[in-house]
């Protein structure tokens, strides 16, 4: 059974999610229909997120835009970050413990679930 979640977004998240769906569309990587879908699913996902504003700039994942994510985490004190992006799920627990996110544990949405 899963327990209670609280959604937490900052700024240049939300400006992520804005930005995305338009390139994948530009680059026809999606079609105009999907990039509805798209948007209207991160705009369900986001009206019940928190917001957070990091003020820790992190380093710590080997693709420099995924830190905005763990600097979310980090602002949030955030126990679980959910994701399937493998530079993410890559980072060590001694990498994460050392940029003071001890208790941040980054799982696949199935393993989440289970």
């Amino acid at each position: 059974m899963l327990t209670d979640a609280q959604i937490w977004v900052s700024p240049e998240l939300l400006a992520e999610y804005r930005q995305v769906p338009t390139e994948l569309e530009a680059a026809a990587k999606i079609t105009r229909e999907q990039t509805t879908a798209l948007v209207s699913g991160i705009a369900a996902f986001v009206s019940e997120a928190n917001l957070c504003y990091p003020k820790q700039h992190l380093l710590i994942s080997r693709d420099p835009e995924d830190n905005m994510v763990l600097e979310c985490c980090f602002a949030s004190r955030a126990d679980v970050l959910i994701t399937g992006d493998a530079d993410l799920l890559e980072i060590s627990r001694t990498s994460l413990r050392a940029s003071g996110l001890r208790r941040l544990r980054i799982l696949r949405p199935r393993s989440y679930v289970r």
